[in-house]
């Protein structure tokens, strides 16, 4: 089908949907968080395109996150483990095929790096949408290529592609996420069953960035605060199955503890997500559960230190839940003056989040049940 904005040099959208647009696919394979907050792409997708066939391209174990979103037609998994051994190349290349023969009018690149933009190219869809300034020289691949700020949070800036993709500048940032309704955690007996007497709070204490993490000593100061403080009745630690030596100074720091069930590796994404969705409060640090959360409408904290959170915090947008951030003032100077990046210097990072004590973190528990939007607190160093 032969479209009228077929240019290959474009670098803005006109106003409004694009005439012809029957098949949209949104690429953004990972990371499960980045996955969820790029929902509200989706759905001003869908109010611009009423109409069409919508599809995500999303990596198989994270599939769950979206699949159930009212405004997707389908998912297309991307199995990423399975095509990383070289044996498995002639199979990608028929999944790229077949890719291709779903002839789509309109792909976006929501990812930003080589890899996805190598998807788009492979589609062969007359309009293909991406950041003009994205990494890995992504952007070879599209015909249209917004350049939205760097200063942006990268949600807006994912929202600058939807709207030079048609949809409309305005659109509400529509941050829902709709759990599997069947999807069940494999959990103890002892832990919270679906309708559970009491109140619980999750803690999700993981990272797969070591200068992320919050120390589990403090994590199991706070998960005893608020048990005491009765902001729940019972604590539930989770994490992926990988996480799980991880997570074990904390599990063991609350063997003792009857109200604190370990479910590190008993969820999937699914199970995270109905489990999420029955929570009274969510902490976490910068990871998926929290954006879960807001998607959810749970309230929430964010534990930050070696992270911008003006450009990749929570976001609750038009209709996520209350989240409260935690930041030392001195953590974000240092983000300030060092930019991107300085997560990956993990004892500086360590160091960051350790400006955070458990009173503060207490406190934000309290301030998020209380409905608190997200706003930074100001954290002083212990």
């Amino acid at each position: 089908m032969a479209h009228p904005h077929d240019a290959s040099t474009a670098e803005h959208a006109p106003a409004g949907p694009i005439p012809g647009v029957e098949r949209v696919l949104l690429i953004r394979p990972s990371a499960l968080g980045d996955v969820c907050r790029t929902v509200p792409v989706l759905a001003a997708l869908r109010l611009a395109y009423p109409r069409a066939k919508i599809d995500w391209l999303v990596r198989d174990s994270f599939a769950e996150a979206v699949a159930h979103h009212p405004g997707l037609t389908s998912v297309v998994p991307f199995p990423r483990a399975r095509f990383a051994r070289p044996a498995a190349w002639p199979e990608l290349a028929r999944w790229l095929g077949a890719l291709r023969a779903r002839r789509y009018d309109l792909v976006i690149d929501a990812q930003g790096l080589l890899r996805s933009g190598a998807f788009m190219l492979a589609t062969g869809a007359p309009v293909r949408v991406g950041d003009g300034n994205a990494r890995e020289l992504a952007w070879l691949g599209a015909n249209r290529r917004p350049r939205p700020p760097r200063t942006l949070h990268t949600v807006e800036r994912m929202m600058a592609l939807a709207h030079a993709a048609g949809a409309a500048g305005h659109a509400p940032r529509d941050m829902r996420l709709f759990p599997p309704p069947h999807a069940t955690p494999h959990v103890p007996p002892q832990a919270p069953d679906a309708r559970p007497p009491a109140p619980f709070a999750v803690l999700a204490p993981t990272s797969a960035w070591p200068g992320k993490r919050w120390p589990p000593e403090r994590f199991a100061q706070l998960a005893r605060g608020v048990l005491a403080a009765r902001l729940a009745e019972a604590v539930v630690i989770v994490g992926a199955p990988a996480e799980r030596e991880q997570s074990g100074p904390l599990l063991r720091a609350l063997a003792d503890e009857p109200r604190a069930l370990d479910m590190v590796g008993s969820t999937g994404v699914g199970g995270l997500m109905r489990l999420i969705e029955r929570a009274a409060l969510v902490v976490a640090c910068d990871s998926a559960a929290l954006h879960i959360a807001v998607g959810l409408g749970v309230p929430a904290v964010g534990l930050y230190g070696p992270t911008d959170t003006r450009l990749v915090g929570p976001y609750p947008g038009a209709t996520g839940g209350p989240c409260v951030v935690v930041q030392s003032p001195a953590a974000a100077a240092a983000v300030a003056d060092a930019g991107p990046g300085l997560h990956k210097r993990h004892d500086q990072g360590s160091r960051l989040m350790a400006m955070i004590s458990v009173e503060q973190a207490l406190g934000a528990c309290e301030q998020a049940l209380a409905g608190a939007r997200a706003q930074p607190l100001t954290a002083a160093a212990p």
